[in-house]
């Protein structure tokens, strides 16, 4: 079983980086951002210092967790810039030895506003095919996006666009409306989630929350793993039930959230602190499991 996380939660420096790994007796990270920039808008010498010392540390990069088609593109954004982001990840992905990127499905809309699906399909399967072509499969994430609208919007993804699979994010669900069902629209169940996608995934992410508080669109408390409303020991032991080999990823959000620039100003030691506990408190999860 291989164990990654987003060490960027860990430190921004690519030293932390690897300690957290390292301390937590880990090989395997996920690459997100180093020094504040994401992996595929790195300078190039700053990418070939960080590649040289994975090497040298003997830490291996399990995905790549890229911007392409994010929650802060919206869908009539420019595809160029799309395009240059793959076209910058895949060179540095193939020497990093990294088959998995994670993609989105660009922001959602408001709801009852058009959503340009057919844009979405389309731009989706370019990127796949893209990076099908270098050898590097895509995974689709269930966050702030398209696709992330519910269960339901995930498998039409999947329909529509051949070769795509999925990243599993065990917390995502429980800060998003399941816009399959009727008004008022719950909450998204985590468990029944994976349960309906569970066939397609490559990959998993490991985030436990709260649901938010009514007129908010976003948990406020995100917590240590089985603590929250993610049913994270029930979808451990479902994904134990149906023989999943993949990895899993932690991304934590307890002492920083990537995409929330309020909680990025915490001390640093407290960041890596909170990132290595996260790692602990998970594996012992796994263990009792």
């Amino acid at each position: 079983m291989i164990l990654s996380g987003f060490t960027d939660e860990a430190g921004q420096d690519l030293a932390t980086q690897i300690k957290a790994t390292q301390a937590l007796g880990w090989k395997h990270l996920s690459a997100r951002s180093v020094d504040s920039q994401n992996l595929h808008d790195l300078p190039q010498d700053t990418f070939d210092a960080v590649a040289e010392r994975l090497v040298e540390t003997g830490i291996q990069v399990i995905e790549f967790g890229s911007l392409i088609g994010s929650w802060s593109k919206g869908i009539d954004s420019d595809f160029d810039i799309t395009l240059g982001e793959i076209e910058r990840a895949i060179p540095r992905m193939q020497r990093l030895g990294t088959k998995f990127i994670r993609i989105m499905s660009y922001a959602q809309k408001p709801w009852g506003e058009d959503q340009h699906e057919e844009e979405r399909f389309r731009r989706l399967r370019e990127i796949v095919n893209r990076f099908a072509d270098a050898g590097i499969q895509a995974l689709h994430e269930n966050c702030m996006n398209w696709g992330g609208f519910s269960a339901q919007h995930t498998l039409r993804l999947i329909e529509e666009v051949p070769g795509l699979k999925l990243i599993f994010d065990t917390g995502n669900p429980v800060f998003q409306r399941d816009r399959s069902k009727a008004k008022p629209y719950p909450w998204q169940d985590p468990l029944e989630f994976y349960q309906a996608i569970k066939e397609h995934i490559a990959h998993i992410h490991i985030k436990d929350c709260l649901n938010p508080l009514e007129g908010n669109t976003e948990p406020e408390q995100y917590s240590m793993p089985g603590e929250g409303q993610a049913r994270l020991l029930e979808i451990l032991q479902a994904l134990k039930a149906d023989n999943y080999t993949g990895a899993y990823s932690i991304e934590p959000h307890i002492a920083t959230v990537f995409h929330d620039k309020s909680q990025q100003a915490v001390e640093p030691e407290q960041a890596y602190n909170s990132y290595v506990a996260y790692g602990r408190a998970f594996e012992k999860m796994l263990t009792n499991i």
